[in-house]
């Protein structure tokens, strides 16, 4: 076993959660083979594995390369699914299904702290399985996502390791950052299996009655919030260490086509998730501009849930979005206890929470993955809070189409 190989096999085991993550899938998607692999160009190394299957491949193992559709998810960046191969026209012919005895089968894609291919999550069983489908695929890329999350945060605490000189503040940032994401993930996930369990019990009884419809559609329904929030958990996780180690915040800049209606889909969104409170909106957006819509939305998102949550919920939320001839302004402002001048300071730092308040939810990365937004767009988040209201306004120049590249990335 080669050094480099050794650190990404102890890195892999080092993830307490992929035991989990393995029997969850196997027990939810009734799969016998679930396994993590690491994939180069010239070799496919297993690194962890559930065979219930008996297939006999066990950790530092090694398979042909040519002899796995891993290779193809490695060119590609994109997952591998089947779920009847010897039916189906594009895989009945290959001789890989063939070769291993399987007929379904998944791989998806994980990244190493780089966000570079790192290797596969796999699946397969000998029967023909249903994987197909909208909750299947954001079950797998979820747990797939929450494996490059760790390998991340891994080598991201390594980093820190080496290069902050001052142990106890090494210890906090450990402690703080490990013990919320554990706790915040581990609900989601939960939640998760609990649905897919209660799911098992029903497809296994042939006699669906209509009296189950309801529990089966609230199941599924609170198996998706569960992973769109085990998403955004990671995403943001991820933002943060990019924001850490030096990388900038990733953004993609390029003209806005449909940015009023992005921004006014993110306030409804919020306004569902929020049905106690009152949000009104005003955008008026006349100038070109040039910007990464989705990371704009992003930060809506970020500030109007903080204002939610914050905020007096006996008076509305504004949320005002306007262009001048220099300028793209967004705001969005809140009524309540005003922000003191302590907190101000404090506001934009990583993972941190008012002691005093009892409402908090998610990471504490909110505020600021937003002002890392407004940095990678060349402007300022500031906020503003007296007793009559609190504001936060994002403010970034205007851009020329043809002055910026598509892809930047903020440093």
């Amino acid at each position: 076993m080669t050094e480099t190989f050794q650190k990404d096999f102890q890195a892999i085991n080092a993830i307490e959660a992929i035991p989990h993550i393995m029997q969850i899938l196997a027990s939810s998607l009734d799969l016998r083979f679930i396994c993590v692999a690491r994939v180069t160009e010239e070799a496919w190394t297993m690194c962890a594995v559930l065979d219930n299957a008996e297939f006999g491949l066990t950790p530092g193992d090694h398979l042909e390369i040519e002899t796995t559709f891993c290779r193809t998810v490695r060119a590609s960046k994109k997952q591998v699914v089947i779920n009847h191969a010897s039916a189906d026209s594009e895989y009945c012919d290959n001789p890989i299904p063939i070769m291993y005895g399987f007929e379904s089968y998944f791989s998806y894609p994980i990244y190493d702290a780089n966000g570079e291919f790192f290797g596969t999550l796999c699946g397969l069983d000998p029967e023909p399985r249903e994987l197909r489908s909208e909750v299947v695929h954001g079950q797998i890329s979820a747990f797939a996502k929450l494996i490059s999350s760790q390998i991340l945060l891994k080598d991201q605490m390594e980093r820190s390791k080496t290069q902050l000189t001052d142990a106890r503040n090494i210890a906090r940032l450990q402690e703080q950052y490990i013990a919320i994401l554990g706790h915040d993930i581990r609900t989601p996930l939960s939640s998760i299996q609990i649905g897919i369990s209660f799911l098992d019990d029903i497809i296994k009884d042939s006699q669906i009655a209509s009296t189950v419809q309801v529990p089966v559609f609230k199941a599924v329904s609170r198996m998706k919030n569960s992973v769109q929030r085990m998403t955004r958990l990671i995403e943001d996780a991820m933002d943060f260490t990019h924001s850490r180690m030096g990388e900038g915040l990733p953004v993609k800049m390029a003209e806005a086509t449909s940015l009023t209606q992005q921004l006014n889909y993110t306030a409804e969104e919020l306004a569902t998730a929020y049905p106690n409170c009152t949000i009104r909106t005003h955008i008026d957006i006349t100038e070109q501009l040039i910007c990464d819509e989705k990371r704009v939305c992003q930060l809506l998102s970020n500030l109007l849930k903080n204002a939610l949550v914050h905020g007096d919920q006996a008076y509305p939320v504004y949320v005002k979005v306007i262009t001048n001839r220099n300028d793209f302004i967004l705001s969005v402002r809140n009524s309540g206890t005003p922000i003191s001048d302590e907190s101000k300071k404090r506001l934009f730092q990583p993972f941190w929470r008012k002691e005093s308040s009892a409402k908090n939810e998610g990471l504490g990365l909110g505020l600021f993955i937003a002002s890392e937004i407004a940095k990678a767009h060349q402007g300022s988040l500031s906020v503003s809070s007296d007793f009559n209201g609190t504001e936060f306004t994002l403010r970034f120049p205007l851009t020329r189409v043809s002055s910026i590249p598509y892809e930047s990335v903020s440093h």
